[in-house]
This record gives structure tokens, sequence and C-alpha cells, in this order.
């Protein structure tokens, strides 16, 4: 599965920064453009703006979202790359954007737009890279679940599933507590398609996948 990494990573951190600049530029002077490039799961029901399920990958709401967002995927990006190469990189990331677009939208014609810190109204946008960031977070669960790391402002050394799983459970909860409006749904389908991805991996790759597991840890 290791395979020659070629920076693909960084060109997508550097599209974000690109795209984030323009959108700011483009937002001051024509503010209702935004449902043209977010997602919004109305606009999925009624089969309009279907582009949005890529674009919004590539839109922040503001600066703080992304910085966050590119210093994760400086991380996460990076090394996902290196174990498993350019092109499945980028099929994973893609993917796992788009999921958490369907989940999100899933999410607001089901019962579960009640729960707290999950609930999504039809009209809700969503934007970010948060979704494809999980995919990769989901990968390396999977593959490298004992890998050792820090979360947030927590210094306390953790295997990186449980990393996940608490950074999964903390963003629920401050989006059910201080109302924070963060796309809990999106990243959990980024992290369902990641994790899927890696299990088809593992099964495909075992002999290699038990090295990468057994290596970072």
């Amino acid at each position: 599965m290791i395979k020659r990494f070629s920076n693909s990573a960084l060109w997508i951190i550097g599209l974000n920064v690109i795209i984030f600049l323009a959108t700011a530029v483009l937002f001051f002077i024509k503010p209702g453009i935004a449902p043209y490039l977010a997602f919004s799961p109305n606009n999925l029901l009624h089969g309009m703006y279907i582009w949005t399920l890529v674009t919004s990958m590539f839109i922040h709401a503001n600066l703080g979202h992304l910085v966050v967002n590119m210093l994760s995927l400086v991380f996460l990006g990076s090394f996902v790359e290196r174990l498993i190469g350019s092109k499945r990189f980028l099929a994973i990331y893609f993917i796992s954007g788009i999921m958490g677009c369907l989940v999100f939208a899933l999410f607001a014609l089901s019962p579960f737009n009640k729960i707290p810190g999950l609930g999504i109204s039809m009209e809700t946008m969503a934007v970010g890279a948060s979704g494809a960031i999980f995919g990769l977070a989901g990968m390396l669960a999977v593959l490298t679940p004992k890998l050792p790391v820090y979360i947030m402002f927590i210094p306390i050394e953790m295997p990186l599933w449980i990393g996940v799983s608490l950074m999964m459970l903390l963003f629920t909860i401050l989006t059910a507590i201080a109302k924070l409006p963060i796309g809990n749904a999106a990243h959990l389908g980024g992290l369902l398609a990641g994790i899927a991805y890696a299990l088809y991996l593992r099964h495909k790759h075992k002999r290699k996948a038990r090295i990468i597991s057994n290596f970072y840890r």
C-alpha cells in the first residue's frame, strides 16, 4: 500500500487558501452567490446545484475555520498520502467530502435532525473540508489505530483511534451546549467513508496493512 508521495495534500491546501481569498472578495461583492457554492440539503432534494457536493469542500466560513482545517490537513493529509499514495489519497479525500454532504442531508431529512449536536434544518448550508478530513482520520484509525497522538488542548498522549472518537464526541457536545455551527453529521459521513475504505484496503493488502499497523504504534 505504501506508494510514491507527490504532495497532493499540499496542492489541496494551496487551492483551499486561494479559493478562500477569492470567495472572500466574491461574497463581499455579491453576497447572494453563497447558495451556488455552499451545500444545502434543500437544494439537493430539489436537484439544484449538485456541484456544491464538491465546491462546498473548498469554501470556509472564516479565517479560523480555514486555519483549523488546513492545519489538520497538513498532518493527516500528508501522512495518509505517504501510506496509500496520491491517487488513493485524492480518491478518499473527495469521496469522504461528498459522503459528508450526503449524510448531512440525510440527517436533515430524518428524525435525527432533532438530536442535540446533530440537528440540521433543510436550509442549513454546509461548507468546509472537515468531512474530507474526518475521512482521512477514519482511514488512519483503521490502518494505524495505535499511533500515539495529541488532540486539541489535551496534553495526554492517546492512541489515534481514541483521539478520533474523542474529537467526534467533543464537537458534538460543543454543538449541543454552545450551539456552535459545527457540521457533525458531515464529520460522521466522512469518517464512515474513510473507515470503510481503510477496511477494504486492509482486507485487500493484509500483509502490508499488518506491517503498517505494527510499525506505527
